[in-house]
């Protein structure tokens, strides 16, 4: 970013303070941590051995090109659904008996429950179109028990459409997931919201809100406002989008309806206007503004009104994070000491406390269980020093901290999944804001996988 011509920059980054231009995170960012590293749980490093989970090719019930093409869509999401939920110990294909069974009467579960196979549960069906729409029988059997087998038996039916074989296949392996986990939802009819630049860096760059599926399927834009519209907040409903959007007076804050496809009236307020975050209730946004040249965390209800200060240090405080499980807790950055250090606060902004004390931490983000933080973070932040921006997550009430990422580079905006057991990021090897990447990993650091290309930040993902 720095190398960007100086037009560019006022257009993307225009404020002087250089502490809240990194905290945005649209030049690069980084942090530290000031308690020794230690193991922490997350939920998906429990030592819990996972289910062993076989997951047979659906039976085709037509031959015509159409059907075929849809259900090798539905085979392949599915399955990848599944082996990504981070629970299950998924049989290879390669492994898998010989046969397509597509109802209850054509399984052998001995052929899947002894070895080579080993599954302790089985998911199999039948796909196929008829009177004009797709019709999936679903089945997930227990095939250790022969007399009761039958765990899940569901039935769906959609118009023919390559999204809407995905969505049943979503459908289907949440209600897998519900479950076999106990009870907590899967994520795989989830959204995520990011920025994607568009256009070329050097000339007419801009940076709209875009939507995709969990998985990086289904990317496309929601804003088309031709300018630097940053940091997507989604409502706990999932009906609203609040996001910062550079206009005349600088950024602002500005709210978009999900439901009805449009923008809905936001007051601007004074001064600049940032990171907001949704309180778990939907009845209040938390933002950083700075009305006076210093921002500050602000709190208004979810019209934009009634907006009071809860902070009033000296220095930036930015990037608030609610703790989305009582809602009666910020997490929050600022440089009051220096470079920016990872805080938390009672929601009416007292109890300060600074959870890092070293290097350079920024854009918090509040697990689902109100127990950990994810961040950034460069812990040996300065001239010449060794490592990058990494993601680490924190344990609040002992203060102890796990590395996910080593990835070097610049990691930057954890996002925490629904269920608590993945973490969607941004990352750029060689530190480019237009290098930047969105990638998906298990919440203990490992399956990272990447979601999009080049030029996607700021990922966030829904509440449900």
């Amino acid at each position: 970013m720095d190398s960007a011509p100086p037009t560019l920059r006022q257009r993307i980054t225009p404020f002087r303070p250089s502490f809240v231009v990194l905290l945005l995170v649209l030049v690069a960012s980084v942090g530290p941590v000031a308690h020794a590293q230690d193991n922490i749980f997350t939920g998906t490093n429990s030592g819990a051995t996972s289910i062993r989970i076989a997951v047979a090719d659906f039976k085709p019930q037509a031959n015509d090109a159409d059907s075929i093409r849809l259900k090798q869509t539905f085979d392949a999401t599915l399955y990848s659904d599944l082996a990504s939920a981070g629970i299950f110990d998924i049989v290879s294909k390669s492994l898998m008996p010989a046969g397509t069974p597509g109802a209850p009467g054509e399984v052998q579960l001995q052929s899947y429950s002894n070895a080579p196979t080993s599954a302790a549960m089985l998911v199999f069906g039948a796909f196929g179109v008829a009177s004009g729409k797709l019709a999936v029988n679903g089945f997930l059997f227990d095939t250790k028990n022969q007399q009761y087998p039958q765990v899940i038996a569901k039935h769906y039916s959609e118009a023919p459409t390559e999204d809407a074989s995905r969505q049943i296949a979503h459908r289907f392996a949440d209600e897998i997931i519900f479950r076999l986990s106990g009870g907590t939802p899967g994520i795989a009819e989830t959204k995520i919201y990011y920025v994607k630049l568009t256009g070329d860096l050097a000339h007419n760059a801009s940076k709209e809100i875009w939507e995709m599926d969990y998985d990086g399927a289904n990317q496309h834009p929601i804003t088309h406002l031709g300018t630097s519209s940053i940091s997507p907040r989604v409502s706990p409903d999932n009906t609203r989008l609040a996001f910062s959007s550079l206009g005349r007076y600088g950024f602002q804050l500005k709210m978009y309806s999900l439901l009805l496809g449009r923008y809905i009236a936001f007051p601007s307020g004074e001064g600049s206007a940032i990171s907001p975050a949704w309180a778990p209730s939907g009845n209040e946004i938390a933002y950083a503004a700075a009305p006076n040249g210093s921002y500050e965390i602000w709190i208004a209800d979810s019209n934009g009104n009634l907006g009071r200060r809860i902070t009033s240090f000296r220095g930036g405080n930015v990037s608030p994070s609610y703790n989305p499980k009582t809602g009666a807790q910020i997490a929050f950055v600022s440089d009051r000491t220096g470079l920016p250090q990872l805080y938390v606060m009672n929601s009416d902004g007292s109890s300060v406390q600074q959870l890092t004390d070293g290097g350079y931490a920024s854009s918090p983000s509040w697990s689902p269980n109100g127990k950990l933080v994810a961040f950034a973070w460069d812990r040996k932040y300065g001239p010449g020093a060794p490592g990058g921006q990494d993601i680490y997550v924190m344990d609040i009430a002992s203060k102890k901290w796990w590395q996910l990422t080593h990835d070097g580079g610049r990691c930057d905006f954890p996002s925490w999944s629904p269920d608590g057991r993945h973490v969607v990021y941004a990352n750029s090897s060689d530190g480019r804001v237009d290098h930047m990447r969105i990638w998906t990993m298990l919440s203990d650091g490992t399956d990272r996988r990447p979601l999009t290309g080049a030029g996607a930040d700021m990922p966030n993902w829904s509440w449900k």
